[in-house]
């Protein structure tokens, strides 16, 4: 098989990895659950990923009775949690890094407090510090 979303399969190959006709591989464009790639000569070229769709459109018609306006709705669906996964993914490393920041800046302020002979809790100094009474 072909590496991930390169296309690279013409339509009677991808309908034959797919087990359908090209006839339905078309249908399923004109429907919007596929958008093959096309060469400068008009020609579909499916990708893996065009490959695994196909599938998963097969299955929830053939297995689990869905139409195509279902199946349609289902794909968005899967679209849409991938995009909220994806963003919580960004939102995840955001945060991880800006946690990473605020506890190099803590240790830092630490390390000079230490240095400067005060308690690394603002505002305090050590108990041997308040002579002078």
């Amino acid at each position: 098989m072909a590496r991930g979303g390169r296309p690279v399969y013409i339509i009677s190959i991808a309908a034959g990895l797919t087990g359908c006709h090209p006839r339905t591989l078309r249908i399923y464009e004109e429907e919007g659950l596929l958008e093959p790639v096309r060469t400068p000569s008009n020609i579909r070229l499916y990708s893996d990923e065009d490959v695994m769709r196909v599938r998963m459109i097969r299955y929830l018609t053939q297995v689990r009775g869905v139409n195509l306006a279902g199946v349609k709705m289902v794909l968005q669906l899967r679209d849409i949690a991938d995009l909220m996964r994806d963003f919580a993914d960004a939102l995840d490393a955001a945060d991880a890094e800006r946690e990473g920041v605020g506890a190099a800046t803590s240790a830092r302020d630490a390390e000079w407090t230490e240095r400067a002979g005060g308690s690394s809790e603002r505002g305090q100094t050590r108990p041997q510090e308040r002579r002078g009474t």
